[in-house]
């Protein structure tokens, strides 16, 4: 099994983007970077899986799976389904507690 874990909806993205070599890194990529390399990116999504298990989320989704699953579906199929319901049903409170916490850490690392 290999370590590297890929998305099950869209492909790999790939190791150069062909159209953009020669180009400098936009805002979202450079803040992705630096929140990948101090270890924030991690302690967020720990953090986002923590508070929707604690709010039921997770539950509603397995509930979810578990009732489209029944036919013969693809995990894509169910991916495709859940995903858009999943989104637009996290909690407003842990939406912002995220929110605050990225602003929070590029507030740090502006100074």
């Amino acid at each position: 099994m290999s370590a590297k874990r890929s998305s099950i909806n869209r492909p790999p993205t790939p190791d150069v983007d062909r159209d953009r070599e020669n180009q400098e890194p936009t805002l979202q990529e450079i803040i992705n970077i630096k929140m990948i390399e101090s270890g924030e990116k991690e302690r967020l999504k720990e953090l986002l899986r923590e508070r929707l298990i604690e709010c039921g989320w997770r539950d509603e989704m397995k509930s979810l799976c578990r009732k489209k699953g029944r036919n013969n579906v693809t995990v894509d199929d169910l991916v495709h389904v859940i995903t858009p319901k999943g989104r637009a049903s996290v909690p407003d409170p842990v939406k912002a507690e995220l929110l605050q916490r990225i602003r929070s850490f590029l507030a740090s690392t502006a100074t």
